[in-house]
């Protein structure tokens, strides 16, 4: 380790200019150092973007890149392009003749750093270049306009050249009081992390050109006294102001710091842990300090102040991982340890189980990972599966993500109690903590039914060549069976000696995880044991294909404003009679009933449900992916049900789709259920408390389509349907009627004829016993039936009007006559159904029975 003499400035006995000078030196040795790493791990042409971006901007000339006109502020403070950079422009453009700025006014452009990644250990060939250039505060807006147009087309010059380059305009001044309008990195959260943002900045910026941070002169020991030992420098010019660069300090950061960065890194850790695990544990470690935080960029200030300038020991990521080290080692936390160990190997990317490619030696970077992982004990097979981790699997990405998930979770609830403790105040953080609690529940929570995503990040690729499914009595409860995944094609003597991948009690669930997870792709190839279910080849690959289709992968990002509201349905598919044959008489004769009752809810004479089993798959709004199976006499009913209970009360839709894939009347049962799921949502959507009737074989379903509170009732026949609609109804209650139900029965002319404010009363004769059947509908839609002798219309009407009227009459004698509440005129219509019994009753016929409008409240 590179170690000189520490140096202890007290500005009280006065200080050497020769110190402060080098003081300087030590800060610009390691500077140089990590820009010649960085510069090492460039292509040619990205060196090239790199040595050239201080002189691009520090000249305006309209043959060089970046050109926006003559007025665009130009000139880095004590910039001196030296030959090799002059060579290199000239390249560029030959006619291109440097002339330095002597006596143009102080420089306008104050300094340009390099963060980001490039010169660590974790320096990648695709990591982008984030520049800070900072400039005078004086500029105008105008000025600020070009100066930014100068940039973006100093990036997009760049871009050419195979560089990724973001330049951030930063204003010095109010930077140091906090103050910013736009993000400063590709990995900025915004304004919430002023402090943190600077401690990074200060331990990882790599000095391009123009002054130098006057932060480097201040001792640590110094730091809570920041202002007043700068104002020392500058007036007693120790230092001159032309030469520093004032950005503040970090003696002392709010605890809504940590908060914020905490969150932001949790938010990306959800996709992508590995990369946030180091910054997350860095913001606990900080956050557990509080009040008295040691900020790693004053541990790296204090270490060239006291001559520790070993480059590896100081790079910043191994700096970060020295800290956590010390921090999980106190505190005996093995398992973390070990976890931002792979953290960190796996962001260095460097496989050395693997030999360098050949004829080349080893990088610096490389040779500090050998002496870590040695330093870590790592044998040779914990380096070769971390290497292998494009092709980690199932069981390893399954036994990863459980570490990453518990890390995650812990970390949630460290934020939250911290948030807690240090009493904030912050409705906003309260908020944010929130969402951010609903995303890694989204995300991680495991509940019936809801599929397990396994692979947030950890592997590029799960999928599997080749996959057996298998069905096969359950070895807890034989009675029952279970389907079961194992790894490669397994005939029917092999699988038992093998352990699944995945069990599950239905299919579909099975086979959503597969797709959720990505263990199935277009060229995995399945080898099948349906064991007694009627699944076949055919039915496998379709149910697959239409996973695929409803919910095409990657899912899209969920939205903040998505998880401000409670979860809703976004997608549905349901899949009718998975491995079930509605019909397996006649496959086992080979035979198909023709039929005119082709309804699959009632179909041939016998009236058969060929809706037999329902899987309802739903993505959420939240991306969570849920399955529920349905089965028994009600699966329809209740799954619609279920369906209905779940949208939100704003009335928005999901987007639905019904496939069936078995042996017999596939396409008929799908357009059944999506014909009947379609027309129940219109229904749904009118919001009008309105019931809806379904016939499944010879029952009756009656759903009560409350919002939020859906319900059916199950009705065994006839009678027992008519015992229902009798019953009173407190507000008027429209009945709809499926398309097939009632056929041929006098109700499917009747019960779609219902109206508020209006009774309806119709009559059909009988022939053969010469009675007349009466139905009425109130004014609420509840139906009252009798049979009575038949005369003639007359006698049969006219006392029923009677009736009817001196009912209203008692009942609006019974209100205050200046109560308000008369309603509106009771209307009361006359129907006949024609033709007579037996023949099948076809229309209705509107009757007159004499006066026919009462007035309720009309005196008595």
């Amino acid at each position: 380790m590179t170690r000189t003499l520490e140096i202890r400035p007290d500005i009280d006995d006065g200080i050497d200019r020769k110190v402060l000078a080098q003081l300087r030196a030590r800060f610009l040795q390691i500077n140089q150092g990590r820009l010649q790493r960085a510069r090492q791990g460039l292509s040619t042409r990205q060196q090239l973007v790199l040595k050239l971006l201080p002189l691009l901007l520090h000249v305006n000339h309209p043959l060089l890149p970046g050109y926006v006109c003559a007025s665009t502020p130009a000139g880095l403070s004590g910039f001196e392009p030296d030959d090799e950079v002059l060579a290199e422009v000239q390249r560029l453009t030959r006619s291109f003749v440097y002339k330095p700025r002597r006596g143009q006014g102080a420089a306008p452009l104050h300094g340009l750093f390099l963060m980001g990644s490039l010169g660590t250990v974790a320096q990648a060939e695709q990591s982008d270049m984030d520049l800070w250039l900072c400039h005078a505060p004086t500029l105008s807006a105008r000025e600020l306009q070009d100066l930014r147009k100068k940039c973006d087309q100093l990036e997009s010059w760049a871009a050419t050249q195979g560089a990724e380059v973001h330049l951030f305009l930063v204003d010095p001044q109010r930077f140091a009081q906090g103050a910013r309008e736009a993000q400063l990195s590709s990995d900025d959260c915004g304004t919430t992390q002023h402090y943190l943002l600077l401690d990074e900045f200060y331990r990882t910026a790599i000095w391009l050109g123009g002054r130098t941070p006057i932060w480097w002169l201040v001792p640590v020991y110094e730091e809570p006294r920041y202002h007043d030992y700068c104002r020392t420098l500058l007036s007693k010019r120790f230092v001159r102001a032309e030469d520093v660069l004032d950005l503040g300090h970090l003696a002392h950061i709010p605890p809504e710091e940590f908060i914020g960065a905490g969150m932001w890194q949790l938010y990306k850790g959800i996709e992508s842990p590995y990369k946030s695990v180091l910054k997350l544990l860095l913001t606990e470690v900080y956050a557990s300090e509080h009040p008295r935080v040691e900020c790693l960029s004053l541990r790296f200030k204090q270490a060239v102040f006291e001559g520790r300038l070993d480059l590896d020991e100081l790079d910043p990521y191994i700096v970060v991982y020295r800290r956590l080290e010390e921090y999980l080692g106190a505190r005996g936390d093995r398992e973390r340890l070990e976890l931002i160990r792979r953290c960190l190997y796996l962001k260095v990317n460097k496989k050395i189980s693997r030999p360098p490619t050949r004829g080349r030696t080893k990088s610096w970077q490389r040779l500090l990972l050998e002496r870590l992982t040695g330093e870590w004990g790592w044998d040779a097979r914990q380096l070769s599966l971390l290497d292998s981790r494009s092709q980690w699997k199932v069981r390893q990405v399954g036994a990863e993500r459980r570490v990453l998930v518990n890390e995650l979770t812990y970390s949630y609830r460290f934020l939250s109690q911290f948030a807690r403790s240090a009493q904030t105040g912050s409705s906003l953080n309260n908020r944010d903590l929130n969402v951010l609690g609903r995303r890694l529940y989204a995300a991680f929570e495991r509940k019936a039914g809801k599929v397990e995503f396994i692979n947030p990040g950890i592997a590029p690729d799960l999928a599997e060549d080749t996959l057996t499914l298998v069905r096969h009595p359950s070895p807890e409860s034989p009675e029952e069976h279970q389907w079961a995944l194992f790894n490669g094609s397994l005939g029917t003597q092999e699988w038992p000696d093998f352990a699944p991948l995945k069990r599950a009690r239905e299919l579909i669930e099975l086979l959503a995880w597969c797709h959720r997870n990505g263990v199935i792709d277009a060229s995995t190839r399945l080898s099948l044991h349906p064991g007694n279910s009627d699944l076949s080849e055919f039915e496998l690959s379709n149910l697959i294909a239409s996973l695929q289709q409803a919910f095409p992968l990657p899912l899209p990002s969920v939205a903040e404003a998505a998880l401000l509201r409670a979860s809703r349905p976004s997608q549905v598919l349901l899949l009718v009679n998975v491995g079930v044959d509605p019909l397996p008489q006649h496959s086992q004769m080979n035979v198909h009933m023709t039929s005119g009752r082709t309804d699959a809810l009632g179909y041939s004479g016998v009236r058969e449900n060929l809706v037999l089993t329902l899987d309802q798959i739903v993505l959420n709004s939240w991306n969570e992916l849920q399955v529920s199976r349905y089965d028994g006499a009600d699966a329809l009913l209740d799954c619609l049900r279920d369906l209905l209970n779940s949208l939100p009360p704003d009335g928005a839709q999901p987007q639905v789709q019904v496939r069936c894939f078995c042996r017999n009347r596939a396409t008929a049962i799908a357009e059944r259920v999506e014909e009947l799921l379609r027309d129940l949502l219109a229904t749904y959507a009118e919001g009008r408390q309105a019931r809806y009737l379904v016939q499944i074989r010879q029952h009756y379903h009656v759903l009560q389509l409350t919002p939020g509170q859906v319900s059916h009732a199950v009705l065994g026949d006839l009678p027992a349907l008519l015992d229902h609609l009798g019953g009173e109804q407190e507000l008027y209650s429209p009945l709809h009627l499926d398309r097939h139900a009632l056929d041929g029965d006098d109700l499917a002319l009747i019960l779609p004829m219902g109206r508020p404010q209006c009774i309806q009363l119709f009559y059909r004769l009988h022939e053969n016993n010469g009675d007349a059947e009466l139905t009425l509908l109130d004014e609420h839609n509840a139906l009252w039936r009798r049979r009575l002798p038949f005369r003639d219309e007359q006698s049969l009407l006219t006392p029923l009007q009677r009736f009817l009227q001196s009912l209203l009459y008692r009942r609006n004698a019974m209100l205050p006559l200046d109560s308000g509440d008369a309603g509106p005129a009771l209307e009361i219509l006359y129907y006949q159904l024609l033709p007579a019994a037996p023949l099948r009753a076809q229309r209705r016929s509107r009757r007159c029975a004499g006066q026919q409008r009462l007035q309720e409240g009309a005196a008595g």
